[in-house]
């Protein structure tokens, strides 16, 4: 029989949809503030996968990753979801958000993103928050699942999740 354990610490990151760069770079500070030191970030790249964001955030749309430094523990997703809503909502104007923050975590064994959204491959964690199994590492990468967003099953991203994966492994390393 298992046994029950503690959660796992796993490296948080906060994927962005944003039009205007100079709210980027706000939320950008009030993320650090909240949890630390940026150790990666990906450069904005054109996102153009639907049109589900526009009316919301205009165009064109881009997409930054933020990666940072201090380890979570895989049982806060849930609460961190719950902030960046709040940043979202304090960054919002006339009733629009104007960046979207979507937190996740990479885990040696997968990258997971939480949501509000139910469907069938999401499990729900608590406080009106799910999780998804959004890409597994298999045979030395990451690898897309059948749900798995486009953008994050693209070749470019699966590279920036191996690299940040291999930084996670660096920071799991005991201290001398």
């Amino acid at each position: 029989m298992g046994k029950p354990s503690q959660p796992k610490k796993v490296l948080l990151f906060i994927g962005t949809l944003f039009k205007d760069k100079e709210v980027y770079y706000r939320a950008r500070k009030i993320l650090e503030e909240k949890f630390g030191e940026i150790i990666l970030e990906s450069s904005p790249r054109y996102w153009n996968y639907s049109d589900y964001y526009t009316p919301e955030l205009g165009s064109p749309i881009l997409r930054r990753f933020i990666f940072f430094k201090n380890l979570v523990s895989e049982g806060d997703i849930a609460q961190i979801k719950i902030q960046t809503n709040q940043i979202e909502e304090k960054l919002s104007r006339d009733g629009k958000r104007q960046i979207n923050l979507d937190p996740g975590y990479i885990g040696l064994a997968k990258l997971v993103l939480a949501t509000t959204k139910d469907y069938s491959h999401r499990i729900y964690i608590g406080e009106g928050i799910y999780a998804e199994v959004t890409l597994i590492f298999k045979d030395n990468s990451f690898r897309p699942n059948i749900n798995t967003y486009r953008d994050y099953a693209e070749e470019e991203y699966i590279k920036l999740f191996n690299l940040a994966r291999a930084i996670y492994k660096d920071l799991l390393l005991p201290k001398n």
